[in-house]
């Protein structure tokens, strides 16, 4: 039982996959695109992020432990997509305050 409160596989995959469907819709590059549209397009991945968040959630109980793993899954897969450090870290809080 206490080794279940541990595993945090599901968790890392999810945060991995968030991470995945930010950079396909929000590339690292945006420097060309119209404020108004990046804020557009950036409302919208939010919308579908908050909405598969809220699902995840519902079916996967998440303690402390696996919160973190997800928000640190999250936030390396974009790191490593070049995403300036700020941004990255207030996705990440984003996304671990909608858990």
């Amino acid at each position: 039982m206490a080794l279940k409160w541990f595993d945090a596989e599901a968790a890392k995959t999810f945060g991995t996959s968030l991470a995945v469907l930010f950079i396909e819709k929000i590339p690292v590059d945006e420097s060309g695109v119209d404020d108004k549209l990046f804020a557009r397009k950036t409302k919208k991945t939010l919308a579908a992020m908050t909405t598969k968040i809220t699902e995840f959630r519902n079916n996967n109980p998440l303690n402390v432990y696996k919160r973190a793993q997800l928000g640190n899954a999250f936030k390396w897969k974009l790191k490593e997509a070049g995403y300036a450090a700020h941004y990255v870290d207030e996705l990440t809080l984003w996304v671990v305050k909608q858990l």
